[in-house]
């Protein structure tokens, strides 16, 4: 299970961003097309929280659906797997144009005080 060294990953950025300001929620995108299993990423989230800055906040994740572009009639189709081929010939490669995201896009820390 690989999403657990990606949720570690996330986690270990976002507490990298936040220093010592407590974690509230972390905003992830994550792509049709990168075999990412988000219900495996909410599963892990908890357990790669504990013990950070991050424990017991949230994980927000953002579905991007898989699109591409026809290389020879340049129609832009959805794509519900990384492969495709465009309906125009069968036979045109197509370049993909959403859903490869995985990042962290931003997060809900505590407020500091200035003193």
């Amino acid at each position: 299970m690989h999403e657990l060294s990606i949720t570690s990953s996330i986690v270990a950025i976002a507490c990298e961003q936040a220093g010592q300001r407590r974690i509230h929620a972390v905003h992830v995108r994550v792509g049709a097309l990168t075999g990412v299993d988000v219900q495996a990423l909410l599963f892990c989230y908890d357990l790669c929280a504990e013990g950070t800055v991050a424990a017991g906040s949230q994980l927000k994740v953002e579905h991007v659906p898989g699109a591409a572009r026809c290389s020879e009639c340049r129609r832009e189709l959805q794509l519900s797997s990384p492969f495709g081929l465009c309906p125009c010939d069968k036979q045109a490669l197509l370049e993909r144009t959403a859903g490869d995201e995985l990042l962290v896009t931003a997060l809900e820390v505590e407020e500091v005080d200035d003193v």
